[in-house]
C-alpha cells in the first residue's frame, strides 16, 4: 500500500470518514480527540503542533461532539484522549490531560518501539 507523506502539521478531521481515511493513509498516526471550550485542550495545542512538525508522526485532531459515533467506537469517556495507530491499528491510547511535549514525544517513541519489537 503506497502512504501519504507525512504532514508538515496537524489535520482537522471532521467525522468518522476523515479519520478512517487519515489512519489508511498514514502509516504510523497519532488522533487527538478534542472538545471546543476543554481548556486541557486548548493548552495542547501548541504541543500537538510541535509534535507534528518534530516527528515523522502523522497527527490529526479530532472533535468527537461532531460525529458522535466516535465517542462509542473509540470509548471517549474525557477528554484529551490520545491514540497511537499503526498500519490502521490502534497501538496504544491515554487520556491523561495535559502532557507536556517531552513526555508525549517519549510515549510516541516508545508506543512505536514496542509494536516492532513485538514482530522481532
Amino acid at each position: 500500500m503506497n502512504k501519504t507523506e507525512t504532514p508538515a502539521g496537524p489535520v482537522q478531521l471532521n467525522d468518522a470518514d476523515e479519520l478512517n481515511e487519515f489512519i489508511e493513509e498514514h502509516n504510523r498516526a497519532m488522533v487527538e480527540f478534542y472538545t471546543e471550550g476543554c481548556g486541557i485542550c486548548a493548552s495542547m495545542e501548541p504541543v500537538i503542533g510541535l509534535i507534528a512538525q518534530t516527528t515523522s508522526v502523522a497527527v490529526g485532531t479530532v472533535n468527537p461532539r461532531d460525529d458522535p459515533s466516535l465517542i462509542d467506537n473509540y470509548t471517549i469517556k474525557s477528554v484529551p484522549k490520545f491514540i497511537m495507530f499503526e498500519e490502521g491499528k490502534i497501538i496504544d491510547e491515554r487520556a491523561d490531560g495535559h502532557i507536556e511535549a517531552d513526555n508525549l514525544r517519549e510515549w510516541i517513541d516508545e508506543s512505536f518501539t514496542s509494536t516492532n519489537e513485538d514482530t522481532i
